[in-house]
C-alpha cells in the first residue's frame, strides 16, 4: 500500500512583510500624486485648444516643473523627447483629444 505524502500548508500573508508602508506614507504619496496630476492637467488644458486643431490624436508629454511640453504622433517618441530635455524629471502623458486620455479600458 502506498503512503500518501503530507500536503504542505498553503502559505498566507505577504511575500515581504517588512516592506509594509504605514497608512500615513500611503496618504502622503496619494496627495503628492494628486497635486502632480493637477499641475500637469492645468498645463494641458492651457495648450490643448491651440494644438488640438492641427495635431488631433497626437501625444503630449507634460513636464510641470518647467511648464515644457513635447508632442509627437507616437507616445514613445513624445516621452523620449521629454526625458531628453528633462532626464531627472517625471512627466505626464496625454493624448490631444477632448478628454486627454491615451487609451481605452
Amino acid at each position: 500500500m502506498n503512503e500518501s505524502t503530507a500536503k504542505q500548508p498553503a502559505r498566507r500573508g505577504r511575500i515581504f512583510p517588512e516592506w509594509i508602508l504605514p497608512s500615513e506614507e500611503l496618504d502622503k504619496r496619494k496627495t503628492e500624486d494628486e497635486v502632480f496630476d493637477r499641475r500637469c492637467q492645468a498645463i494641458f488644458e492651457r495648450v490643448r485648444p491651440d494644438l488640438i486643431q492641427e495635431h488631433y490624436g497626437w501625444y503630449i508629454a507634460v513636464e510641470p516643473d518647467s511648464g515644457d511640453y513635447f508632442i509627437d504622433v507616437e507616445k514613445e517618441v513624445a516621452s523620449q523627447k521629454a526625458r531628453q530635455h528633462h532626464p531627472n524629471a517625471i512627466h505626464f502623458l496625454f493624448c490631444l483629444n477632448e478628454t486627454g486620455t491615451t487609451g481605452t479600458i
